[in-house]
């Protein structure tokens, strides 16, 4: 019997970017709205993390990245649901890196702001509000542009690095600006 331990010993960096996004007024929200955000966005990385956790931990140097939004530290209108779970996101990697140090785990966030993805094209053809929502951001963003996600891959590649070491347990926004 082949396991995973015989190709994969060890793993120093687990990245999470999933996310999904309904937009709605708070009171339009259904149960399975709820239910499908918080699984795809939060639950999803949770349990990905618990199987992850032996593999970076072998390594002796582990480092996870997590990939949040700007709406898990600031209101964003339309998607309270979506904000939720990223925000969810945001303190449970506090945990990690709290309960994970000991195992020379690392566990950071990246929060982008507006970055031209699947997802936020998603969000600004799903109606006018989200359009206008999404162009009202990167209109306040202080570099007065909408970012690209080789702007985002960057810092991650760099928090998995061992010049990020000293790195941990942190929310970093890369936002040009715009929570400024």
């Amino acid at each position: 019997m082949i396991t995973c331990n015989t190709f994969f010993p060890f793993l120093h960096n687990y990245v999470n970017n999933a996310g999904i996004c309904i937009s709605k007024k708070i009171i339009d929200y259904t149960a399975e709205d709820i239910s499908t955000v918080m699984s795809t966005n939060f639950e999803s990385s949770y349990h990905m993390c618990q199987l992850a956790h032996p593999f970076l931990k072998q390594s002796g140097y582990g480092s996870i990245v997590l990939i949040s939004s700007i709406a898990g530290v600031k209101a964003v209108p339309v998607v309270s649901v979506y904000a939720a779970s990223k925000g969810a996101l945001n303190q449970f990697t506090k945990n990690l890196a709290l309960e994970w140090a000991k195992d020379n785990i690392r566990a950071n966030v990246v929060a982008p702001g507006p970055v031209m993805t699947v997802l936020l094209k998603s969000v600004m053809d799903s109606s006018d509000e989200g359009y206008k929502i999404v162009t009202e951001a990167v209109s306040q963003t202080l570099v007065g542009r909408m970012g690209e996600p080789k702007e985002i891959s960057a810092l991650v590649a760099f928090l998995c690095l061992p010049a990020a070491s000293y790195i941990t347990g942190q929310v970093i926004v890369a936002d040009g600006g715009y929570t400024v």
